[in-house]
């Protein structure tokens, strides 16, 4: 899917996905919020800043069930975030 053709674009949309999946899970959005030094106001606010996005997909990356359910929820192979991350990460 995402490996095809993976734009900026299409990565932003991903994490903003991945965002709305930590939201459905509040322990889950509060542990994001803490690692990430944000607040659940700031979050509202910088939900599209490409910074926040990658912090997103990082933290979702770094645990393997969390992004395993993520990617089966989705129907993706979980290089895609991988993928996705690298975009981001990209100038």
């Amino acid at each position: 899917m995402i490996r095809e053709r993976c734009t900026r674009e299409r990565a932003e949309t991903l994490a903003l996905e991945a965002l709305a999946f930590l939201a459905g899970t509040p322990d889950v959005l509060g542990r994001f919020l803490g690692n990430s030094g944000l607040e659940a106001s700031d979050l509202r606010l910088r939900a599209s800043d490409p910074d926040v996005l990658r912090a997103v997909l990082e933290f979702l990356l770094a645990d393997d069930a969390l992004a395993g359910d993520f990617c089966r929820d989705r129907g993706m192979d979980p290089r895609d975030l991988h993928l996705a991350n690298h975009v981001l990460g990209q100038p």
